[in-house]
């Protein structure tokens, strides 16, 4: 580590000393039209007025949309992968997602946990892991707000913010062509993108971007597999089902999104915006990117055959067609699959009076998705498949008001209002049970669920801006939020065998049914100070904090071994509170950004899901944690020497449980700290205290470090390339201390080189993605019905699955416009 650490830190030390000299050491020459001289000044909206990135006191990270498009940042993944101390994990259920800032994020397996990274596209919240399934493309620019924002974002940003604004129509016709091909998955990419001025106040924008996979970044290595079953109700052996293999290739992805923008300015005061967007997205296996990559043996528990390693391999097979022909949301065939849609639709209006801004925002958006899965992801004899079907919807508005008045104090007040609604429904075979008496749709399955959850939220926020000084600025704020969730679950079917779920013969009311009715309440008050002693320079601190609401696991278990099945499926809100300060700079007659961040932030009842075996349980606990930090970044463009660009960054994180007794991950002995709460039924320890131990994704020591150069290479051709690295320390994926879970430090690194006319009408690009093809996990479970014996002195640890990022890719891509 200390070695990453001197070859990160001697590589920006030698950049900072070089980049000056290199600079004087050129002839200044007048630079070629297209070519970038100096900086780009990036505007963001991190305190929902628009600012320079450099003038706002928040740690952000920000893109323009030229540069999402060059780095080919086209969704959230590929977004994490370039930005230290972010991390997205894509996982099968639940969630569907792991999204992780500074060590904080939401564990991904209950669906009902809003990530504590809140996703914000075009002024609306987005809180559900799915959105992960959504392509962003013909961007405006890119947002990473790191730390609590609880004052501007609305709800559930505890950990920071993903803040993405789409594409306006322009005052000019504008036709944008692009087709990419990627060589790994053999994946065909186009796009259409028109911007039409209708006439002199109204605007049009259209954009579309389909794809299709014919191969796939991960291969199935899986055979056939024997699942014997016995019908409880005969006692007797029943016809074995067989699963055979799922695609070899995988995701074998086919994308279809598109959104249409109009906008209206009558006046200089009035700019209203009506966007419409829509995704559908469908996989061939919803767990794709589950590898086995660490197992005690070094060989699968239950497929011996198959050597674990860190590699872009899976061991997956389909549903046995006898079931899936029957049961609800499986393909006929029992092929595995995820399919995701969504249509989201936000009308924006804003109007300037002489003094005050008013802005409203108001957004409809659904989503469905279903899947098949092989749900202990290495399918063998016991294997495990489910099927799921889950919708939400919701409907927001938020009305603020911003004044500019001359005098030294300025306020911004407004409201937000949000109605949500979850709907799940799950069917799940496994235990090698078969019932003889029930319907056709439920003869193989163990048990079924069903859940939904009615949410509202309503909130005021304001903010006070005094102006000390021309150099010294103020702010105070606050946030109240209110929010009530009622939430049901039942398991309509369970097969007779399985006695420990709970089922309506055990509910006095014979309904079977769990309810809870929640209610939230919340201050969280923020207040900063900036000084900008001299042009171009600014320092700031800040006190923060942040609050993410309690709910429903709604893709829990409700198990009669547990002691508070209620308390197994409701969970408290997640509480932050801290500070941060720092120094932005923009020097060398701006040619050199150079900033420093610093923060310190506790985080109370942090929320995070756990599959207790020994009872089949769900269960949402909390836990108190603290992250604190150093952030480095910089960003050098020589006038000198033009289309050159350097910039990297250096962080340093300590994220650490402050107090967690915690259960014990599968097989872990009293010996390796499984030495709490005695359970006598199962004679055998259930607790682990990790207080002081490292949080889950986060790695003490990241960096990146990256050029770009472009320049003309005749009259009117131009030439550009890019090389970025990014560097991670090594890290537990999992929350519970798992040593096995472990990634050893790496280095990332994407290259690309391109041509194209002057003008940039038209481009020709190479870009690689992970050129070292590096396996590393973003998130981790223990391999269903693997380890064992927790607790015990006999204990012995599960195989550990990880959720892979992509392997090498290389992609071409045309792009053209008029």
């Amino acid at each position: 580590m200390k070695y990453a650490l001197t070859r990160a830190s001697t590589a920006m030390c030698v950049i900072w000393a070089a980049a000056p000299a290199l600079a004087l050491a050129q002839t200044s020459t007048p630079a070629s039209p297209g070519v970038q001289v100096g900086l780009d000044e990036i505007i963001v909206t991190a305190r929902k007025r628009a600012e320079s990135v450099q003038d706002v006191p928040v740690a952000v990270t920000a893109l323009s949309g030229e540069q999402v498009l060059r780095q080919d940042l086209t969704n959230l993944e590929k977004i994490a992968a370039r930005t230290p101390n972010f991390t997205v994990g894509r996982a099968s259920n639940g969630s569907g997602a792991q999204m992780t800032l500074r060590g904080i994020g939401s564990s991904s397996t209950s669906i009902g946990i809003e990530q504590s990274v809140a996703v914000i596209v075009d002024g609306v919240y987005y809180g559900q892991g799915r959105t992960i399934n959504e392509g962003f493309f013909d961007l405006e620019r890119l947002e990473i707000l790191k730390g609590p924002q609880a004052l501007f974002f609305g709800k559930n940003a505890t950990a920071g913010v993903v803040s993405i604004t789409s594409a306006d129509p322009g005052d000019e016709l504008e036709i944008i062509g692009r087709a990419r091909y990627e060589f790994k998955s053999e994946q065909i990419q186009g796009e259409a993108i028109a911007s039409v001025p209708l006439n002199d106040t109204l605007g049009l924008r259209v954009s579309l971007r389909a794809s299709k996979m014919y191969g796939g970044y991960y291969r199935n290595i899986a055979e056939p597999v024997t699942y014997p079953v016995v019908d409880v109700i005969t006692e007797q052996p029943g016809t074995p089902l067989v699963g055979l293999p799922a695609d070899r290739e995988a995701p074998g992805e086919e994308e279809l999104l598109g959104r249409i923008t109009l906008k209206w300015t009558p006046n200089d005061q009035l700019t209203a915006t009506l966007k419409a967007s829509g995704t559908y997205n469908e996989v061939n296996n919803n767990s794709w990117n589950y590898v086995a990559f660490n197992c005690p043996t070094g060989y699968s528990m239950l497929l011996p055959q198959y050597k674990c390693d860190r590699k872009f391999v899976t061991h997956q097979n389909n549903l046995p067609a006898e079931v899936a022909r029957d049961m609800p949301y499986a393909k006929k065939d029992g092929s595995l699959y995820n399919r995701y849609k969504s249509f989201a639709i936000t009308g924006t209006v804003n109007y300037e009076l002489p003094s005050i801004t008013l802005t409203s925002v108001t957004n409809y958006n659904w989503n469905n998705n279903r899947w098949a899965c092989a749900c202990d992801f290495q399918s063998s004899s016991i294997s495990n498949w489910a099927t799921e079907n889950t919708s939400y919807d919701a409907f927001s508005t938020e009305f603020r008001a911003l004044t500019s008045y001359d005098g030294p104090v300025n306020v911004l007040v407004g409201g937000y209002y949000q109605k949500t609604n979850r709907k799940f429904n799950q069917w799940i075979m496994f235990g090698n049970v078969a019932n003889s008496t029930a319907s056709p749709a439920n003869r193989y399955l163990a048990t079924t669920k069903t859940s939904k959850t009615d949410g509202e939220t309503v909130s005021g926020f304001g903010q006070v801006i005094w102006r000390l000084a021309d150099s010294i600025e103020a702010t105070a704020g606050v946030r109240y939020t209110h929010e009530t969730k009622d939430s049901i679950f039942s398991q309509p079917y369970n097969n007779p065998a399985l006695t420990w779920i709970f089922r309506p013969a055990d509910d006095p009311d014979g309904l079977g049914v769990t309810t809870a009715k929640q209610s939230f309440n919340n201050w969280s008050p923020e207040a900063t100070i900036s000084w900008s002693p001299v042009d171009d320079v600014m320092l700031y601190a800040a006190f923060k904090t942040g609050y993410k609401s309690g709910g429903f696991s709604n893709s829990g278990i409700n198990s009669k071994l547990s002691n508070d099945p209620l308390g197994d499926l409701t969970f408290e809100p997640e509480k932050a509170v801290g500070f941060e300060g720092g120094i932005k700079t923009t020097l060398l007659d701006r040619q050199l950004r150079f900033n420093v961040a610093l923060y310190s932030f506790k985080y109370k009842d942090m929320q995070i899901d756990f599959f207790n075996s020994p009872i089949f349980a769900f269960q949402t606990m909390t836990a108190d944690a603290r992250t604190k930090g150093v952030e480095i970044e910089f960003e050098y463009a020589p006038q000198a020497v033009e289309g050159l660009n350097i910039h990297g960054s250096l962080n340093y994180n300590r994220a650490r449980y402050l107090d967690f007794i915690a259960p014990c991950y599968a097989g872990q002995t009293p010996a390796a700290g499984c030495n709490l709460e005695f359970n006598a039924a199962v004679n055998a320890y259930t607790r682990q205290n990790l207080t002081g131990s490292t949080l889950a994704m986060a790695p003490k020591w990241t960096a990146t470090l990256g050029a770009s150069y472009e320049r003309e290479v005749s009259n009117n051709l131009l030439f550009g390339i890019g090389v970025d690295a990014r560097y991670s320390d090594n890290y537990l994926a999992s929350g519970f201390g798992n040593p096995a879970s472990r990634q050893k430090s790496y280095v990332n690194l994407d290259a690309s080189v391109r041509v194209g006319s002057l003008d940039r009408r038209w481009e020709l690009a190479l870009l690689g993605k992970n050129l070292t093809n590096r396996f590393y996990a973003t998130g981790v479970v223990d391999g269903p019905s693997t380890g064992g014996n927790t607790g015990t002195p006999d204990g012995f640890l599960a195989d550990q699955l990880g959720f892979g990022v992509l392997p090498r890719t290389v992609q071409v891509q045309l792009s053209w416009r008029y």
